[in-house]
């Protein structure tokens, strides 16, 4: 019995023996004589593909990886934004659709290398490149720099998400090869070195000393200088159509050796409210991967080879010269769709990959099925104003002066600002803002009747008339925060005084409205019907159910006639549709959230005015085509 214990504990100690040498024997490291990367003391090389879990319901998070496996992908490339893991200080959601350690487990599942993007900026057209809109309620703090108050709450942020990253790391006997610091740093215009070394600190202290960190920046020499430190690797990113001898070249000047890495190649483009779809040439990208790989380059194909939908209040913006606001739709013309279709530049894609290493066996999964679940009559429910005791239960707050967002606490979607005119105006009078104080849209109503918009880059001024004492009630929209082109402190609501003619008018109160808390809790399906005017313009909550035939198939939801909003369908908030602005016409609605066996509630939020006849199209296709900005023809 001895001997049997003996040899018991001979084998136990082999087989541990054994599991910690398999581990000792994983690296994921670089080579600076063969340049190139080494896995496991072997060259490697890597292609892979960017997916943003948080833009795709978990229900699909295995169709979408398993496609982007069969197209002959070796890894994968994800950001983790902070803002949608940590919505207020110290306050952590990881739960649903939030689990990334779920998400990484299942790209493990399925094969497939992790090339980790944790920030703390990611840039993404995400809402504030995903830092958090709280960082804003300290008014002077200076974001992506080693300003001490940002900086302590970077580092609270990743003492909670590293500790999770680590054990998955590849020389952990995880998936993840190699994990970004920040992202395209150089193009900020902070050029803080001091905020870059104490991140490089960070990482390390909480991921180890083994770990291959790297930066990307745009293949110029100025974004170069201020986006790269000792210690970690510098990789870089370009588009099809762009020299690649040339870009390379770029990266050779600060990495004169080790492989040379694209971090982004962009396969498709993000679309903005009001200018055409954007679209890029299958044959164009699949040539440009051909040309990259021909060199030995390792690619990623990030923005995007699954780009998915900004739902909710997600989506970012850009400045550009001006405020561009990103649409709901991040389908981004790439080579899987919204919906997590493939396309022809997929297949174009897989063939040039084909040329380089195996694919794996069996065929590629099938687009999902699509149903047009046709036409769903509304009925108006209430105007947005007589419902303020609903959506803004604690009541309203007093100010002198209007207070942003951020002032009060409000993340996302909107407030009302309330006061009265002081005097009498019989002859038309000029509402009016500064330019840049209306952030982003203010929907106007005096004695509850609309009177027109105003926007952030676009119209400041509207003519009212009205007697001394009526209610002015402007509703601010924040169409999302900036989340590259500018110093991201974009602050929401008004952030400065509205003026009738050059009087300025105070005493105002101020509603942060709970929407979604309401919309979630089954408001107003569950509620007593209102009685509303039925034909007032401005903003309005309408309803409506449909059943689905017996199982649940994605589906796209087009608004014959309507002017601007959010949609909700069974209290899941599925983002803003804006036909007139365009290009996008429909909202991907994932079967995932729709019911079987009993009615699907629909609610809208109408901001400017519903259609006399108030009704939603469901089709099996989506419309993201309508190029002529700021009119009202269709061109599907």
């Amino acid at each position: 019995a001895r001997m049997r214990l003996l040899s018991l504990g001979l084998l136990l100690a082999a087989g541990l023996l054994h599991t910690q040498a398999s581990l000792l024997a994983r690296s994921f490291q670089l080579d600076f004589e063969k340049d190139c990367f080494l896995k496991d003391g072997f060259p490697f090389r890597y292609i892979s593909g960017s997916i943003h879990y948080a833009r795709v319901p978990r229900p699909a998070w295995r169709d979408r990886l398993l496609k982007m496996y069969m197209s002959g992908l070796s890894a994968v490339q994800v950001y983790v934004p902070w803002n949608y893991h940590e919505p207020l200080p110290g306050v952590y959601d990881f739960a649903g659709n939030r689990d990334v350690e779920a998400f990484l487990d299942l790209t493990a599942e399925l094969g497939l290398l992790v090339i980790l993007r944790p920030g703390p900026y990611i840039c993404a057209e995400w809402e504030m490149g995903g830092l958090p809109a709280w960082l804003l309620w300290k008014s002077d703090i200076v974001l992506r720099s080693s300003d001490p108050a940002y900086l302590a709450a970077v580092d609270s942020w990743l003492h909670v998400l590293l500790p999770k990253i680590k054990p998955r790391l590849y020389q952990y006997g995880g998936n993840i090869i190699s994990v970004q610091v920040e992202n395209e740093y150089g193009s900020y215009y902070a050029c803080d070195y001091e905020y870059l070394r104490h991140l490089l600190a960070s990482f390390r202290a909480l991921l180890g000393s083994e770990v291959l960190l790297f930066t990307t920046d745009d293949a110029q020499a100025e974004d170069l200088r201020c986006g790269t430190l000792q210690g970690l690797y510098a990789t870089i990113d370009f588009g099809p159509g762009s020299n690649v001898t040339k870009a390379f070249g770029a990266q050779r000047q600060v990495e004169p050796k080790g492989p040379l890495v694209n971090s982004e190649y962009y396969t498709g483009w993000l679309d903005y409210w009001g200018e055409a779809h954007a679209s890029a040439s299958s044959a164009r990208v699949a040539q440009g991967l051909e040309d990259m790989l021909r060199l030995g380059a390792n690619v990623n194909m990030q923005y995007m080879f699954h780009g998915g939908t900004n739902f909710a209040y997600w989506s970012g913006a850009d400045f550009k010269d001006q405020y561009k606001p990103v649409t709901t739709s991040y389908d981004y013309d790439a080579p899987l769709s919204e919906a997590g279709d493939p396309t022809e530049k997929l297949f174009a894609i897989r063939t040039v990959i084909s040329k380089f290493q195996p694919l794996p066996v069996g065929p590629m999964p099938s687009a999902t099925t699509k149903y047009a679940y046709g036409q769903v009559a509304l009925q108006k429910y209430a105007d947005l104003l007589d419902v303020l005791d609903v959506l803004c239960t604690s009541g309203p707050i007093h100010s002198q002066f209007p207070l942003t967002f951020e002032a009060i606490k409000q993340v996302h979607g909107f407030v009302m600002y309330r006061t009265q005119l002081p005097r009498d105006v019989p002859d038309p009078a000029v509402l009016g803002a500064r330019p840049h104080t209306v952030c982003d849209r203010g929907y106007v109503m005096l004695q509850k009747e609309y009177q027109g918009t105003l926007e952030r880059d676009g119209q400041t001024a509207l003519q009212v008339t009205g007697r001394a004492g009526d209610v002015l009630d402007v509703l601010l929209e924040n169409m999302g925060r900036i989340s590259f082109g500018a110093n991201i402190s974009d602050f929401k609501g008004l952030l400065g005084n509205l003026s009738l003619d050059s009087s300025y008018l105070s005493n105002w109160l101020i509603y942060p409205l709970a929407i979604d808390t309401a919309v979630q809790q089954g408001w107003p399906h569950s509620a007593l019907p209102k009685s509303s005017s039925r034909g007032r313009a401005g903003p309005a909550f309408y309803t409506g159910t449909f059943e689905t035939p017996g199982i649940t198939w994605d589906t796209f939801v087009k608004f014959p006639g309507w002017g601007k909003g959010q949609l909700w369908i069974n209290g899941f908030n599925l983002g803003r549709y804006w036909p007139h602005r365009g290009p996008q016409q429909t909202l991907f609605v994932p079967g995932s959230v729709l019911h079987v066996g009993h009615p699907n509630n629909i609610t809208v939020l109408e901001l400017e005015g519903a259609p006399p006849t108030p009704l939603l199209l469901f089709l099996d296709q989506p419309v993201f085509n309508r190029t002529l900005s700021h009119s009202t023809k269709d061109t599907e």
